[in-house]
């Protein structure tokens, strides 16, 4: 499946963001922007909006972004969408990465304005063009579900494909899901794994169930029951429903100690927080 919505985690960081887009356009943060991402680190929303909310009005696109943010996700402010997308929107006009893609997810999801595919995918595109990861991530699956354009798998790769390359999980799990079922590449099961690995190792909860499906089944690996365990375990710990079912049916088809062993292989794997974990 593809992700298109608002990541309830991202949302959680939601001005790493906004430094990131700053950083992709080539820009440094300076002063109150750095004031303010530690304020919101460490949830301190009035301090947030002590800073942010001044240079928004004197039309600094970082700060009409952040100020932004606090409307949509009601943090040190009433929560009000339509507020949201008038500072997203003053913000993206700017050029400001973020607030386009903000935007765009806005208008996907009908809040503050009137539900419309076509302007999401503008939003997201122009965020896209630019290298904003998220975005093309989002634009590519616009092109998986057709809607706000005509259903294209070929075009939804290459969007995943460039969000992917820089790392993006989402659009790892979701290149990976393209290449395990052949849409808009040939089905390459050595080649779903590798994204899905990436993804997986960077903690992407349906990219872990998905490699321990690859290797339950012997798709693209060597057929690993205790690996198989290992990632069911690791993405049902996040909540993911289906893992929890693969893990326990998979189970009934293993030893006692088959499974002590992929349970200390998911224990130790999720100390090193997924790096390098196979």
């Amino acid at each position: 499946m593809q992700k298109v919505t608002t990541l309830k985690k991202a949302l959680m960081h939601r001005l790493l963001l906004v430094l990131l887009a700053m950083l992709t356009a080539g820009l440094a943060w300076a002063g109150p922007e750095d004031d303010a991402l530690e304020a919101y680190l460490r949830k301190d929303y009035a301090e947030v909006l002590k800073i942010v909310k001044p240079a928004a009005l004197k039309g600094e696109a970082w700060a009409q972004g952040g100020l932004a943010d606090a409307y949509r996700n009601g943090e040190g402010v009433k929560q009000d969408y339509a507020e949201a997308v008038k500072w997203y929107r003053l913000a993206a006009e700017q050029g400001n990465l973020s607030a386009q893609n903000s935007l765009g997810i806005m208008y996907y999801n009908g809040q503050g304005v009137v539900q419309d595919y076509v302007e999401a995918v503008k939003w997201y595109r122009l965020a896209a063009q630019q290298g904003y990861s998220w975005a093309q991530n989002n634009l590519g699956s616009m092109y998986t579900i057709g809607k706000g354009v005509m259903q294209d798998y070929a075009e939804s790769v290459k969007w995943y494909r460039l969000a992917a390359q820089q790392g993006y999980s989402w659009a790892q799990y979701n290149l990976g899901f393209r290449y395990a079922n052949g849409e808009g590449v040939a089905q390459d099961y050595v080649e779903a794994v590798k994204w899905y690995r990436l993804a997986a190792q960077q903690g992407n909860e349906n990219a872990q169930n998905n490699l321990g499906f690859m290797y339950h089944n012997g798709l693209g690996v060597v057929q690993n029951y205790v690996k198989a365990h290992s990632w069911f375990n690791l993405s049902a710990a996040s909540g993911v429903a289906m893992a929890v079912e693969n893990r326990d049916g998979l189970a009934k088809l293993m030893t006692p100690q088959q499974i002590a062993d992929a349970q200390k292989l998911a224990r130790d794997c999720q100390a090193r927080h997924f790096k390098g974990c196979d």
